[in-house]
């Protein structure tokens, strides 16, 4: 006699015994993917880039999956609260994220023992440079005069933010300051659960500046509360062709770039990465996707699975060189 294995476990409640000792049936992994809705989690504030891009290609991955794909922002501890809950979440695919360049960072900063390693990798999506932004009724004009104001400051009085204590964009700021020969704490930085609390804070005139893309400040600036002065990029953004690169506005050849992919716990099932990739891939090259990126500005790079990790692991072998330089600065 044949017993169908669901059925008899459902009718026994060994399925929920199993569950209950964190065991899960065989069947739970490999079973049709997916058959029920799925978690983004973003690791940033709401209103930020990389919150903006998990919501455009989750609307985009139900139309593939036939599934609803809901994003969640889990933020605090400068980005390690959000890329915890997706290194841990079970491995059944139910459970995506937003990972940032800061997962190539934070280990070596002591923040967490988290490591590209702890993560399934399903693709790249964007990077972005840093930008400068200041307050549109401020008194700085372009990034000379912002420059010469820095310089002329004590250390500490001139606030800036974009992130978490020692984020990507904290480390755009202090590559410039050390293009100047200045330290690297001569700004104050003030950390923040991602660019949009940033750049609300820097409309307010609670802060002097925010480093952050330039998409990521495009609605303040084109409110008139902010503007954007200067990109840390070797070319400029033809949607921000009034921005000038910071070579071209102070001779400085200095870039950086904030990058952002999905990602799911370690050791998903082959058959659930396959599908989510896929998903990925179809919509990463919708019309709708890439309207939305080059309507924002945001910079297109696309990797997925194997190579999608290696470009992590080389990231954080190069994020790991930059801030033992810094600590030893």
């Amino acid at each position: 006699m044949t017993i169908n294995r669901r059925k008899f476990l459902a009718a026994t409640g060994a399925g929920a015994a199993l569950a209950g000792l964190g065991v899960r049936p065989s069947f739970a992994q490999s079973g049709n993917f997916p058959n029920r809705p799925i978690t983004m989690v973003v690791p940033w504030g709401a209103g930020g880039g990389t919150d903006a891009t998990a919501r455009s290609i989750a609307a985009l991955m139900e139309k593939e999956l036939k599934q609803p794909v809901a994003v969640v922002n889990r933020t605090g501890g400068s980005g390690v609260v959000g890329h915890s809950a997706i290194a841990t979440a079970d491995a059944d695919g139910y459970t995506i994220g937003m990972v940032t360049v800061e997962i190539a960072m934070m280990h070596h900063q002591g923040l967490t023992q988290l490591t590209p390693a702890d993560y399934t990798p399903l693709a790249l999506l964007m990077s972005d440079p840093p930008a400068i932004h200041v307050k549109a009724d401020g008194p700085y004009k372009d990034i000379k005069t912002l420059a010469d104001a820095i310089k002329a400051a004590p250390a500490g009085k001139i606030k800036a933010s974009g992130t978490g204590q020692g984020g990507i964009w904290h480390i755009g700021l202090i590559g410039w300051l050390q293009a100047m020969g200045l330290k690297f704490d001569h700004v104050a930085w003030v950390p923040s659960n991602g660019s949009a609390p940033a750049m609300q804070d820097l409309a307010a005139g609670g802060l002097d500046i925010v480093c952050c893309s330039a998409p990521e400040g495009r609605a303040l600036a084109e409110a008139g509360k902010t503007k954007t002065i200067v990109l840390m990029s070797a070319d400029r953004n033809p949607v921000f062709p009034n921005v000038p690169t910071l070579k071209e506005a102070m001779g400085i050849d200095y870039t950086a770039g904030a990058w952002r992919g999905l990602a799911a716990p370690k050791n998903l099932p082959a058959n659930v990465t396959a599908a989510l990739v896929k998903a990925i891939d179809e919509s990463f090259k919708s019309k709708e996707f890439n309207d939305f990126a080059e309507s924002r500005g945001f910079g297109k790079l696309y990797y997925s699975g194997a190579d999608f990790a290696k470009f992590m692991d080389a990231e954080s072998k190069r994020m790991g060189e930059v801030i033992k330089a810094l600590q030893r600065a």
